[in-house]
């Protein structure tokens, strides 16, 4: 098995050999074993079920969280002669329907679409009419509520594969705790001795983890000035809200420092522009919020800066691997403002509406449907948050409805329709949501551990993520004993 996968390694994909465990991990699922992978960002996951897609005669379905990350994954494969397709909510109605129809006559070898999908009668029944031979999970933190990237209908995977009739399954993701990954196994519907785990670590020694306490806007502008101005190569400066990127955009403009902008607030084809610019410049600077990364795989990225704390040490170390990923010195430098841990803890309540609040929502969507439908998200953020317009639980809680399959449609479109007269149970229950809640705060909480940690950063990622710790790095700031801040030397191709 894998004479012939390191055949079709160097033939679809242009590699000589295997990085890491993913030769063990194809030769595993081609022997028909199931697998959680935990594998660095950049290192090649996607590989994994890439290549038995290609040795296996069947239809191989790759369940995956972004319509952008689908399409580019699908051309990429297109362009190495496999047969892939993509099939999500972006397409007309009559394109999904073409590819409905050239499934269940055996046409295409891989599939993406979103855990969503499975909702719709047409596709469950295309399905039906077709052998799955192969599932893969991308992403899979979402299946956990304890991950940091949580997607209700994650949790119907193990659902979806007795709909599949239990294909061999792989679920892949770079960043899960050891609680997540016992989750993640047990929502799939397998138990521990019937999936196994290849665990790559999270080791990228080729990465400077840095943390840089800042006091204010003046002095966070007056650091990333000088990380962008010492940097050879392409650079993202992350941002936790759009009003603090636009406030500091044009700081760096004044000092001679150009660069895109990209937050999810802007058209779609304006955010497709910037991304297309940002992969064909390789001294590309952008400033983004976490809306930019997830499909951006690009090798010369320098530095990745965040100007504001994220949510979670998982998000962290999910953004800070796309720095590096040609192998060479990259610097990742955290501005820690203690003010900004403020603007996390909002969004953690922003994203944990109680059942409270989703019974009053409920309630306005079924008996008063022609004023929703006239005044929309307007009438609505009156009636529920009308003491601050800053207050976004509204938009989580339309979309927690929505993937718990309690409404349809889209405000912003015309009229939703409530599909059931009653929360369903997970969200009506105070004790999961206090639980789930106090994860978020939880999580937060790691990363400032990690802010002040007193070991070497690498060491702490390891053993955050249940991997060993091994050697110190001797290149982070904690085992430069915080000496001065010096940016790796750039290393310049002869």
């Amino acid at each position: 098995m894998s004479l012939e996968a390191r055949e079709l390694l160097h033939r679809h994909f242009g590699h000589p050999s295997f990085r890491g465990q993913q030769e063990a991990v194809v030769d595993h699922v081609l022997a028909g074993g199931n697998a959680l992978v935990v594998m660095p960002t950049g290192q090649g996951k996607s590989l994994c079920y890439q290549l038995p897609a290609l040795a296996r005669p069947g239809l191989t379905v790759v369940v995956s969280p972004l319509i952008a990350l689908m399409k580019d994954q699908t051309d990429a494969l297109r362009a190495r002669g496999l047969d892939a397709v993509t099939l999500n909510s972006s397409q007309s109605g009559a394109e999904r329907g073409r590819i409905l129809s050239a499934l269940a006559q055996g046409r295409h070898r891989l599939l993406h679409v979103s855990p969503e999908r499975f909702r719709k009668p047409a596709f469950r029944q295309a399905l039906a009419a077709r052998p799955v031979e192969f599932l893969a999970v991308d992403e899979a933190h979402c299946i956990s509520e304890w991950g940091h990237d949580f997607r209700p209908d994650y949790t119907r995977l193990a659902e979806f594969r007795q709909l599949l009739k239990d294909p061999v399954t792989l679920a892949l993701t770079a960043t899960a705790t050891p609680r997540v990954q016992e989750d993640i196994v047990r929502q799939l519907g397998l138990r521990p001795a019937e999936i196994r785990l290849f665990h790559d670590g999270v080791e990228r020694p080729n990465l400077r983890l840095a943390v840089q306490d800042v006091h204010g806007v003046k002095e966070k502008a007056e650091w990333l000035i000088r990380l962008l101005r010492e940097t050879e190569g392409s650079a993202i400066v992350y941002f936790a809200l759009i009003r603090s990127l636009e406030e500091l955009s044009p700081l760096l403009e004044k000092a001679g420092l150009p660069h895109l902008v990209y937050h999810g607030q802007l058209p779609r084809q304006r955010r497709r522009a910037v991304q297309e610019a940002f992969m064909g410049d390789p001294q590309a600077r952008v400033l983004a919020t976490n809306a930019f990364g997830l499909g951006v795989d690009k090798a010369q990225i320098r530095l990745i800066a965040h100007a504001e704390v994220p949510g979670s040490l998982e998000a962290y170390a999910q953004e800070i691997g796309r720095a590096g990923r040609d192998g060479r010195p990259a610097d990742c430098v955290l501005l820690y403002d203690q003010q900004d841990l403020l603007i996390q803890m909002q969004f953690v309540d922003w994203a944990n509406p109680a059942p409270g609040f989703l019974e009053r929502l409920l309630t306005l969507l079924r008996d008063r449907p022609g004023e929703v439908q006239a005044g929309g998200l307007d009438f609505l953020r009156e009636e529920l948050v009308f003491k601050s317009r800053f207050d976004f639980r509204l938009e989580t809680a339309l979309s927690l409805l929505e993937r718990h399959g309690v409404l349809e449609g889209d405000l912003e479109r015309g009229a939703v329709q409530v599909l059931r007269e009653r929360l369903p149970e997970p969200l009506a229950d105070e004790e999961r949501a206090a639980a789930k809640k106090r994860g978020d705060l939880t999580r937060l909480h790691d990363l400032v551990r990690y802010v002040g940690a007193a070991e070497c950063r690498h060491r702490f990622l390891h053993r955050f993520f249940g991997a060993e710790p091994g050697a110190p790095c001797g290149d982070c700031d904690v085992c430069r004993s915080n000496g001065p801040f010096v940016l790796h030397e750039p290393q310049l191709d002869c």
